[in-house]
């Protein structure tokens, strides 16, 4: 096993409270009558319907295809009939609706026809990274990037290391970690396809060092593959937000991403131990991602624990199967304690970023009236991107976003540490929020300014030769009507003159 070679400033230990929902093997959520898909479940465009109201639809078979570049598809997660495809509540903090496909199951739950690949090693990585845009695989640790666009590293890019992300830094969440006691063999399974289409110098698997389990596990499935000699398990200390992409880089190869840069600048590709799964399976058995393992958890979950999901099932079904003791309008956290948000209703379905419910949060902070900033430091001291959070919220504050951009705001991975020590409770990762949406809003203003002004100029500038080419052919016009009469009467004149010298 290697070990760390580097670390990360600040960052928070925080207890684990994982014991309760890691007590029992995963288990399967009971099929829903109803499954409700938003199109867009990821980073990048929604995909775009392809089945109509009524249509029968078979398990896997695809209902939606990918739009645009940062795009992937979406499946049926059991097989039924379409009843609607119209907009839905979706799980957002902003209370959100969207469109969605809403289906109708017949309980046969009838695969499609699967086509599983056999020797993905005579592929090319560009076939099979088509393989998994068209299996809708995206990261499954939280953010929802679709997966084949980090596994294109350019012809321009060499990659060095090739990093599965197995750290469950925040509080509760543990579906990685029984994803790796249960399925280690899926989940190398993967990792082989992912050095395959990267064609990376090796590879490393990081796992936290309070999952002893998970990395029995992962060492003896490894054990068992003698030919994936550059294939490490690197074992990292637990501490809040390991996690994050560039976090677990410095901890794990001691190199640092850059500003405004990403991790293949530096020869690394990160992927999560969910998202190397999820390409195992669709390779090696033709299984689009139609489910994810969901950690349901905190003190009013009767039967904690985690449980493989299918998409769009509503989040009330699942709460329901881990009998869980809550009121009609209690809000539930949807993520963890720390990057989740809180949700109200539990008519929503569960998606592809879903990867932890909490209901009854032992340690949570209470809500307190902010109090001025008395500048203690303390926000910059746990700032994991070495950023100054008492500056960036003054400028934010102030709604000078152009200072916030120079404190590097978006370096800012809203852990929430800054949120977690703040004597004052100032909501710092709110104002960080804030800002960054007025910045980005500005900036699509400002690229639609930029291109009515294109347009603008442009047809000012066709006007301009339009009217320039039409002074050009009435001037030849004239010119043309000048010569035809000057010819005129010098053929006139010409006649004169010879019907004089015949009179004479």
């Amino acid at each position: 096993m290697t070990q760390p070679l580097g670390s990360f400033p600040g960052g928070l230990k925080l207890r684990g409270h994982k014991k309760r929902s890691t007590q029992t093997p995963i288990r399967r959520t009971p099929l829903a009558k109803q499954l409700i898909l938003p199109l867009q479940q990821h980073i990048g465009a929604a995909a775009v319907p392809i089945v109509e109201v009524g249509d029968k639809v078979l398990k896997g078979q695809r209902i939606a295809r990918a739009e645009g570049h940062v795009s992937v598809c979406l499946h049926a997660p059991s097989s039924g009939t379409v009843v609607a495809i119209d907009e839905q509540a979706i799980p957002h903090p902003s209370g959100l609706s969207a469109a969605c496909i809403t289906i109708e199951t017949d309980g046969e739950d009838k695969w499609a026809e699967r086509h599983p690949v056999k020797g993905f090693q005579d592929m090319t990585p560009h076939e099979i990274r088509q393989i998994i845009r068209d299996a809708g695989i995206v990261g499954l640790g939280g953010a929802g990037f679709p997966s084949f666009i980090k596994l294109n590293p350019g012809i321009h890019h060499t990659v060095e290391s090739l990093i599965l992300n197995g750290a469950e830094c925040e509080p509760y969440i543990t579906c990685d970690d029984m994803l790796m006691r249960e399925r280690a063999d899926g989940i190398l399974d993967g990792v082989e396809i992912m050095l395959h289409a990267l064609n990376a110098q090796e590879v490393l698997l990081a796992i936290e060092d309070n999952k002893s389990q998970a990395i029995s596990s992962m060492e003896l499935a490894l054990a068992a593959r003698p030919h994936l000699t550059q294939t490490k398990i690197a074992v990292i200390p637990t501490r809040y937000p390991t996690g994050g992409e560039k976090q677990i880089i410095q901890v794990v190869t001691g190199k640092e991403v850059p500003t405004n840069g990403l991790p293949i600048d530096i020869g690394i590709v990160c992927h999560n131990m969910g998202t190397a799964y999820a390409v195992g399976r669709a390779i090696n058995h033709g299984e689009p991602l139609i489910s994810r393992i969901v950690t349901v958890t905190g003190t009013d979950v009767t039967h904690a624990g985690n449980f493989e999901t299918l998409f769009g099932t509503p989040i009330s079904a699942l709460l329901e199967f881990a009998e869980t003791k809550r009121q009609p309008d209690e809000p539930f956290i949807l993520g963890g304690p720390m990057m989740g948000f809180n949700l109200s209703g539990d008519n929503l379905p569960v998606t592809k970023t879903a990867n932890c419910i909490l209901v009854g949060v032992e340690d949570a902070a209470e809500k307190a009236e902010p109090l001025p900033c008395i500048r203690c430091g303390d926000c910059a001291s746990a700032c994991p991107a070495s950023l100054l959070p008492q500056q960036l919220y003054w400028h934010a504050r102030a709604k000078d976003f152009d200072q916030t951009r120079d404190y590097n705001l978006f370096d800012c991975i809203e852990c929430g540490c800054c949120d977690y020590v703040c004597p004052s409770k100032i909501p710092l990762v709110s104002y960080f929020r804030f800002a960054k949406t007025e910045i980005m809003n500005q900036e699509r203003e400002r690229k639609k300014s930029d291109l009515a002004r294109e347009r603008f100029e442009t047809r000012q500038a066709r006007m301009e030769r339009e009217q320039r080419e039409k002074e050009e052919r009435q001037r030849q016009r004239k010119a043309a009507l000048a010569a035809s009469k000057a010819k005129k009467e010098q053929d006139a004149a010409a006649e004169t003159s010879s019907a004089e010298d015949k009179e004479n």
